[in-house]
């Protein structure tokens, strides 16, 4: 489902940033939207450099969310997001992802220097100038910080758990061998690197890969596409993470949207 009240589009990547960040996009609200916002499961951290149609700026952290949620805008806003790549969220917040799920927090609240310094650095920017801004000051901090050889095994388990075209995620185990780690290690890095489980990390993988190719299959062909045991299997999956059927979902039968809540304190 898509939201005609709501502009979105990938800003260019600078090189100095890719190691660090997956992707940049640039949302906008440009009108008070009549219909509700949708947010799909995600497992992946945040920065978020919002403006306000007031005016009033902020710099957010928004961490892996477990489960959709719906939401009834009353107001203006352009953010640009900036999506961390696997394993950054230590050494650019100062803390683990898993601490970071299913929070939204000003970043300057955030315990340590590490995220305080960040907050100061883009406060009252706007958000392409936070971006040229994280640009002259990221590489050599994280690379200072950063564990090369821990963040390669996270990305490589990541990449090992997602879904793409040819490949389905394997058994924890299987990947875990091919990595040359015992499970508990892996769970250990994709909770400190990622914030979830590999095998959550996966599930909600799978269902935003149905969200993605629901127009594209049937649903028996979708099911088998994305890996799931059956059609049913993923109807009860999809309405576990998503709070409705797909049938419903994708008809505009939706939860209750909520009020957007304000942004927790740390």
């Amino acid at each position: 489902m898509t939201n005609p009240d709501l502009s979105e589009r990938e800003l260019s990547l600078p090189d100095e940033l890719r190691p660090w960040i997956a992707r940049i996009t640039d949302l906008t609200v440009s009108i008070v939207p009549a219909e509700p916002f949708v947010h799909l499961p995600d497992p992946e951290t945040k920065l978020v450099v919002r403006v306000e149609g007031n005016g009033r700026r902020s710099v957010l952290v928004v961490g892996p969310r477990v489960r959709a949620t719906y939401h009834a805008a009353k107001r203006l806003v352009s953010c640009v997001e900036l999506r961390l790549a696997p394993g950054t969220a230590r050494p650019l917040l100062g803390v683990p992802a898993v601490n970071l799920v299913g929070r939204a927090m000003a970043l300057s609240d955030l315990p340590g220097g590490a995220a305080r310094q960040l907050a100061f650095e883009l406060g009252g920017l706007e958000p392409e100038a936070a971006v040229a801004r994280l640009t002259e000051v990221l590489p050599a901090r994280l690379t200072a910080v950063a564990d090369p050889s821990r963040t390669e095994l996270v990305r490589a388990g990541v990449h090992a758990m997602s879904i793409r075209t040819g490949h389905l995620p394997g058994p924890v185990p299987d990947v875990a061998r091919e990595l040359s780690v015992s499970e508990r290690q892996l769970r250990n890095l994709f909770a400190e690197g990622v914030g979830l489980s590999p095998k959550h990390y996966a599930r909600i993988n799978r269902v935003r890969a149905v969200v993605a190719h629901a127009t594209e299959l049937s649903w028996a062909q979708l099911a088998a596409a994305t890996g799931y045991y059956d059609q049913s299997h993923m109807t009860s999956d999809f309405r576990a993470l998503m709070g409705v059927p797909p049938r419903s979902y994708f008809t505009g039968r939706l939860p209750e949207a909520m009020p957007c809540q304000a942004v927790r304190r740390g």
